[in-house]
């Protein structure tokens, strides 16, 4: 069976703020003496993820139109 992906939306500071814990995180195990194989997968995939713009368009109702 394949492995389902799964894709999600962040800003920059997002994509930044990821990548700062997972490399803390990181540190942290190296600090312990532990393994971090696993930190480092996601931290690279994190990294090298495509960008891809969107436009995201939303419907604003207005409350007359209910009525």
């Amino acid at each position: 069976m394949r492995n389902q992906k799964y894709y999600i939306v962040v800003d920059e500071y997002e994509r930044r703020f990821i990548i700062n814990s997972l490399n803390n995180l990181r540190n942290k195990l190296i600090a312990e003496g532990r393994y971090t194989d696993a930190v480092d997968e996601i931290l690279f995939k994190v990294a090298n993820a495509k960008q891809k713009k969107f436009k995201i368009i939303e419907e604003v109702k207005d409350v007359k139109d209910n009525f």
